[in-house]
């Protein structure tokens, strides 16, 4: 059973914008919003792992879905993460999400009590079944310890209501056998910029991105090179941009996107506690090349 995506191209792992006393900046978030539309992005990710959805109290990660929903007005998709290691905070974040009119939810595997692969086909499975609101499951290792095997991806594949998964493993072999176990009864976007040209290549359909924060168009036209499967030219793409995409992981997401975007004027505010400022060392590096993108004011 082919399972029609909830959306194909770029799709930007929004950051949250918040104020100098650290409260939600609803008016800044409108504006991202807006800029995400016009850069032709296909759908957003509010309240991710870019959001930084792990320091977001349930009544403040509600407020702001239900903000992107309505401010977005049909114009992208919008997903929201909704991923925990509680499996009723699941529960309650999704039933939210389906709520207030979102298109889809994304679901992080569980991390620090984390689960075998069982338990992950029981947690995934037990929200998925509770809500009608279609599902992308989320595999980053690097962060949750928790890697989802090819062979749990098939279990999960024939759920109706889990659409596909963002997959930042940037294990290719995984990637490989997912696809031949499962084909298109899972659709798959790449999870890492610099992976998204040959995953696309190998059937992936975009990518959920952190750099299209600050260069929507790009991302944009990177993922649309590859669904019209001229993979000669989205490759020169991705090269100009490499960099680029290098150096919003220089230290850990969120902290280069939302550094180079507040470098930018864009004004995104603070980061949360434990998330704190780069190294200067970094910093330099990243104010760097920011310039040689010609993404800095005058």
């Amino acid at each position: 059973m082919s399972k029609t995506p909830i959306f194909t191209g770029s799709g930007t792992a929004i950051i949250t914008p918040f104020k100098a006393d650290g409260s939600l900046n609803l008016d800044k978030m409108a504006e991202l919003i807006d800029q995400q539309a016009a850069g032709g992005t296909s759908a957003i990710i509010v309240s991710g792992t870019t959001g930084e959805n792990a320091t977001q109290p349930l009544d403040e990660h509600e407020i702001l879905m239900d903000f992107c929903v309505k401010h977005c007005a049909g114009r992208m998709k919008v997903v929201v993460g909704v991923g925990s290691n509680d499996t009723m905070t699941s529960i309650r974040l999704a039933r939210s999400a389906e709520a207030c009119g979102a298109d889809g939810i994304l679901m992080v595997t569980p991390y620090y009590n984390r689960t075998n692969q069982a338990g992950l086909v029981q947690h995934f499975t037990y929200v998925a079944d509770r809500v009608s609101i279609p599902m992308i499951l989320y595999n980053v290792p690097s962060r949750t310890t928790v890697q989802i095997a090819a062979e749990t991806y098939k279990i999960l594949s024939e759920h109706p209501n889990i659409n596909g998964v963002k997959e930042a493993s940037g294990d290719f072999s995984l990637f490989a056998r997912t696809r031949a176990l499962c084909g298109d009864e899972l659709n798959v976007w790449s999870g890492n910029d610099d992976q998204t040209v040959p995953m696309m290549s190998m059937g992936a359909k975009g990518v959920i991105s952190v750099a299209s924060n600050i260069v929507p168009e790009a991302v944009s036209k990177l993922c649309a090179l590859c669904l019209d499967g001229d993979f000669k030219a989205a490759s020169e793409q991705y090269y100009k941009y490499a960099d680029l995409f290098a150096k919003m992981f220089i230290e850990v997401n969120p902290i280069p996107v939302k550094t180079a975007m507040n470098m930018m004027g864009m004004d995104v505010g603070p980061l949360r506690l434990p998330l704190w400022k780069m190294s200067p060392e970094n910093e330099t590096k990243l104010r760097a090349c920011l310039e040689s993108y010609g993404l800095l004011k005058a």
